[in-house]
């Protein structure tokens, strides 16, 4: 049997894969989070073998969290959904030790194929993700600029290019208003921009925001 938590901070989405999982003879869900410190509270009294992983969650976010997993509790796998597509937050995941990354949108056709196969040690990963992983870690071929960003970096250019000002983001991420203020001429260097209107034109060029 493989036991299983789902963290996701919507419960229409939480019902939603539970209800696909729970029709598998092998799987079964023990326990659901809507947030990083109630997965953590669950985890002290289950043992699960792999965690379904919503990427975007409020206050402490999938990233964080996971960092947060992988310490505490490397035996578990992780298996990331994110309704971003894979070269947002894809890489990064798995550079983290997340299992695999599942968008979404194809979870009704994918989601026990991708929980069987990290259950057994493999990684769920597309072919496009496999390619943009190697370029990554080998530097062939061209790598944007973003991905030399921190995954901290990276989730505060996320939240600049969508418009948000820095108090809005220090509350999204529990940051304080001067580690994201110091972060921000940090981005623009590293991303060669200016401001705000080239980093928003860099986004949406590069299909970092919808």
């Amino acid at each position: 049997m493989i036991n299983l938590i789902i963290a996701d901070d919507h419960a229409i989405v939480r019902s939603g894969l539970a209800r696909i999982l729970k029709a598998e003879k092998d799987m079964t869900v023990l326990a659901e989070a809507d947030c990083h410190g109630q997965l953590l509270s669950k985890l002290r009294t289950t043992q699960a073998d792999v965690i379904l992983l919503d990427i975007s969650m409020p206050g402490r976010d999938g990233l964080e969290t996971l960092k947060d997993l992988k310490h505490l509790y490397p035996e578990i796998k992780v298996l990331v959904l994110s309704m971003h597509p894979e070269n947002r937050y894809a890489v990064r995941t798995i550079k983290l030790g997340a299992a695999g990354y599942l968008a979404k949108e194809l979870a009704a056709d994918e989601l026990v194929k991708a929980i069987r196969l990290v259950n057994t040690g493999g990684k769920y990963i597309t072919s496009t993700l496999a390619d943009q992983i190697v370029r990554s870690f080998t530097h062939e071929g061209h790598v944007p600029l973003h991905e030399k960003l921190s995954d901290r970096e990276f989730q505060i250019f996320n939240l600049l290019a969508s418009g948000k000002d820095t108090k809005d983001i220090a509350m999204e991420l529990s940051l304080s208003l001067t580690t994201v203020a110091n972060s921000r001429p940090n981005i623009f260097r590293k991303l060669n921009l200016k401001s705000n209107v080239e980093l928003a034109s860099y986004a949406l060029r590069h299909n970092l925001i919808d």
